[in-house]
């Protein structure tokens, strides 16, 4: 059987993909993104699933977003259904990154609310980009089921996440002051705060609203 040079071509790309040095699978990425090629679609969308390296996927990703979007998109919209983590994640992260609002269906309930945390903050940053207008007030009430969630990395992502929806937080955060969740209460508080004043800063609009929690307010006293 005759190898041509396209085929000596697509085999080093994918050995440079697999390979064990993260510069060379950078480098290839890199490659396949400058120069694209239909080939490698698959490829690339199969590494973001496995690949350990952040600035490896980042390129991934990059490379991906250069690709026709009838050729990304459904091998993304299948990888945000995979079992596993990394696949979801990395798929909607490249999903935000193409930015086409085909893509919004797939951004369900179950992943705004994902039981792994790097897969929800994906979902939440796509959700902004991807949400079609007229819906940030229903979005917004989804997402403000999740405050109080997690550690202080994807506690201010998801502030972030509503704050970029603007005004059309505001009633869901209102009803999240009210929670029973002192957690939730402090998160809802802070993101307020955020919308109110973007220059506050997270750590220093938290630390307001835990102490406006411990003393028993809900922060709409006198408004």
């Amino acid at each position: 059987m005759t190898i041509t040079r396209q085929d000596g071509d697509a085999v080093r790309v994918l050995q440079g993909l697999e390979d064990s040095r993260s510069s060379v699978r950078l480098r290839t990425a890199l490659a396949v993104g400058t120069t694209p090629d239909p080939r490698f679609v698959d490829k690339l969308v199969e590494r973001c699933a496995i690949e350990p390296e952040f600035l490896v996927r980042d390129m991934l990703t990059w490379a991906l977003t250069r690709y026709p979007v009838s050729m990304t998109l459904p091998e993304l919209l299948r990888e945000v259904r995979s079992e596993r983590a990394q696949a979801r994640s990395q798929a909607l992260h490249t999903l935000s990154k193409i930015g086409d609002r085909q893509a919004w269906p797939a951004i369900t309930r179950t992943l705004l609310s994902d039981a792994d945390d790097e897969v929800a903050r994906s979902a939440w940053r796509a959700a902004v980009v991807l949400v079609p207008e007229g819906e940030e007030s229903a979005l917004a009430g989804v997402l403000a089921t999740q405050l109080g969630r997690g550690e202080r990395e994807t506690r201010l992502s998801l502030s972030r996440a509503l704050v970029a929806l603007g005004e059309a937080i505001v009633p869901a955060l209102r009803s999240a002051t009210a929670a029973p969740d002192p957690r939730m209460r402090a998160h809802a508080l802070a993101t307020q705060r955020l919308l109110r004043d973007p220059d506050a800063g997270f750590e220093f609009a938290i630390e307001e609203a835990k102490r406006v929690v411990a003393l028993g307010g809900s922060g709409q006293e006198g408004r």
